[in-house]
């Protein structure tokens, strides 16, 4: 009597290789991926796997949602690596963002137009695409408010839209205030964000 075969798993899930040469993938595709997918994010019809990150990386931006979560008025609600619609063939996934409330909780992709602040906490690894390509798209969306967090020492950079326009006629982020101590802020609330608070 011979054994039956082992099933064998079809593996992880990963994308297809020709729609990625093609760069045909939509946000109707991230709404289809099968459970076991990874995080991804979708630039410019190109599905883009996201690094796992590290513990700093992730205690850090667990303690800023909370404190945003704590300290925001109701009209803002905060979430963490929620994939927000940048066009119709990109989307990112800020570590933590604030969202007008109201926003159904299935939703697993916000609009641009629910996002009031956009957060990125750079990693080794994210170094350019935080600092110089997510600031452009998400302006580009509409986001008013980007925040930049560098690590080692924890160094908050707020940035809300200004009048100053990209060579494309964009419209770009100015610099508001910068500190390893404290953040005062009166948009998009009234904000006092000792940075200690959010430092593990």
């Amino acid at each position: 009597m011979s054994a039956e075969p082992i099933p064998t798993s079809p593996g992880p899930w990963c994308p297809d290789p020709m729609r990625q040469q093609r760069a045909d993938y939509t946000l109707e595709d991230l709404l289809t991926l099968p459970d076991d997918a990874p995080r991804v994010e979708l630039v410019d019809g190109v599905i883009q796997v996201t690094p796992s990150p590290t513990l700093g990386h992730q205690n850090i931006s667990s303690l800023l949602w909370l404190w945003l979560h704590s300290h925001a008025p109701q009209y803002l609600g905060a979430a963490q690596a929620i994939g927000v619609r940048l066009s119709h063939n990109t989307s990112r996934q800020p570590d933590v963002l604030l969202h007008r409330a109201g926003v159904a909780s299935v939703n697993s992709i916000l609009r641009a137009e629910d996002v009031v602040l956009a957060v990125e906490i750079v990693s080794p690894g994210t170094r350019r695409i935080d600092r110089f390509a997510k600031p452009g798209e998400y302006a580009a969306a509409g986001i008013p408010f980007y925040w930049r967090i560098e690590q080692d020492p924890v160094h908050v950079y707020a940035y809300r839209i200004g009048d100053r326009v990209g060579p494309g006629g964009e419209r770009q982020y100015e610099l508001v205030i910068d500190g390893g101590d404290v953040i005062e802020l009166a948009e998009p609330f009234d904000i006092k964000l000792p940075v200690s608070e959010i430092t593990p």
